[in-house]
């Protein structure tokens, strides 16, 4: 049997109202997600209606994935129903990656995204509803996500995150789509019809039109129940994303993993903080195939171990007993060679820092050794000697660099500074100690401070 309950318009007002009080500050700016379908063109209506008693700043902006060839009228439709309200509506056309590999509706949705991430507002406000919640969660749940895929969408969460704004905005979660529809008839608003919304390709087509139906018939509550499912399971996931953060906490130094506390916490533990890690650094969720994989040989890596596992951009790396998720970097020629104009701040971008030189009395190397005619920096070849400490012989800079605990990955790159043909300064290990400033000579204290995946050295 159906549900029976009528829907009064006021219903939806008060729902999107009560996610307003409760994520939306006096003030904010909002931009909505509007495709001039009836879901957008209901909550335009609402959040025009709320706008009289709330005080938050409402914009538009369409999305022109060019796909249809309605797609131009669609625009207009949606700048010309945007005027009526009294409020600016942008068109942002966007180019689809066919070749991401994500599909027809996932290269849209990033492409979508990505616009949005560039919106300057406080909240850009989608109108996803209940029924497409419930849809959401079969789509995960059949592509066999985890916890925080099968909670689907969250009210409200960073649309990018790596920065706090925009946040993206769900107020209408929470409504079903007879409500949505119902209030469209009573308010007589018109909309656009895409479609493709009949084409059952498509896989969300394909669980609304085919398999939702059919889960309505064993329970005609399938719906509402399947969105309060993802609602649970989105509790669930903030539970163990908070587990994963106090682990992180306990593990890590802002730059490394403890692998020994990893160990500690368990398998489970330790591939739920690793995917929190991942997270924060921008890499896309891995699977938990992946996960173990990376554990794998995390556990049982040499300390000199290679490239781990690939994730998108970054590899995870093992030294001295902490793993390290180092980004990857266009290899530099052998050759390379770079050379002073006397500069106090020497930028080397393409080895991803800066050379620092401050004068000091009796400290660093003797200022009479640096010239800009004959100062460079180089990269390692193999083979180099060096003697930082008067006190010893010379020895192999790859040996000093391990004594001194410079990871692998930073030796690849790492600024060394000749004057002539005499190495004079190694980042990490010191300065030649035939160079370096006597007591009252005159000195330069150098500093190579890179922009990320080090600590800066000083000597």
């Amino acid at each position: 049997m159906a549900n029976s309950r009528k829907p009064q318009s006021s219903d939806v007002v008060a729902r999107v109202e009560a996610v307003l009080a409760a994520h939306v500050p006096a003030g904010a700016r909002l931009t909505l997600g509007f495709s001039g379908g009836i879901d957008s063109i209901v909550l335009l209506d609402v959040l025009a209606a709320l706008a009289a008693r709330r005080p938050f700043r409402l914009s538009c902006l369409h999305i022109h994935h060019g796909l249809s060839p309605h797609a131009d009228r669609w625009a207009d439709f949606a700048q010309r129903v945007a005027r009526q309200y009294g409020i600016d509506c942008g068109v942002r056309k966007v180019e689809l990656d066919v070749r991401s590999g994500l599909g027809l509706e996932g290269a849209a949705r990033a492409a979508r995204y990505a616009a949005f991430d560039e919106s300057d507002c406080d909240f850009v406000v989608f109108a996803h509803q209940q029924d497409d919640q419930a849809e959401t969660l079969l789509l995960h749940l059949v592509r066999g996500a985890g916890v925080a895929g099968l909670a689907a969408m969250p009210v409200v969460r960073r649309l990018n995150e790596a920065r706090a704004h925009p946040r993206l905005l769900r107020p209408m979660l929470d409504v079903p789509r007879s409500d949505i529809e119902a209030y469209a008839r009573t308010h007589a608003l018109q909309w656009v019809e895409d479609e493709s919304n009949s084409d059952v390709s498509l896989a969300r087509n394909f669980v609304r039109h085919r398999i939702m139906p059919l889960l309505e018939s064993l329970n005609s509550a399938a719906r509402p129940n399947i969105a309060r499912a993802a609602t649970h399971l989105g509790d669930a996931a903030a539970l163990l994303d908070a587990v994963a953060r106090d682990d992180l906490a306990a593990a890590g130094d802002g730059e490394s993993i403890d692998l020994a506390v990893l160990r500690d916490i368990g398998q489970v533990r330790a591939r739920n903080m690793l995917r929190l890690w991942l997270a924060l650094h921008g890499v896309s969720a891995p699977d938990t195939a992946e996960l173990r994989e990376a554990l794998r040989q995390l556990y049982g890596a040499r300390e000199d171990a290679a490239p781990l596992i690939d994730f998108g951009g970054y590899t995870l790396r093992r030294f001295k007993g902490r793993a390290y998720l180092v980004a990857q970097k266009p290899a530099l020629p052998r050759d390379y060679v770079a050379r002073w104009s006397g500069e106090m701040t020497w930028e080397l971008p393409e080895l991803g820092g800066c050379l620092r030189f401050v004068p000091a009395l009796g400290g660093g190397i003797a200022a009479g050794a640096l010239h800009p005619a004959s100062t460079t920096i180089r990269l390692r070849q193999g083979g180099e000697q060096f003697r930082p400490d008067a006190r010893r012989p010379r020895r192999s800079l790859k040996n000093l660099l391990q004594e001194h605990a410079v990871a692998p990955w930073l030796r690849e790159r790492l600024p060394l500074l000749y004057c002539a043909d005499r190495l004079a300064f190694a980042p990490g290990v010191g300065i030649a100690a035939e160079l370096q400033a006597a007591a009252g000579e005159l000195g330069v204290l150098i500093a190579w401070e890179p922009r990320s995946d080090a600590i800066v050295q000083r000597h």
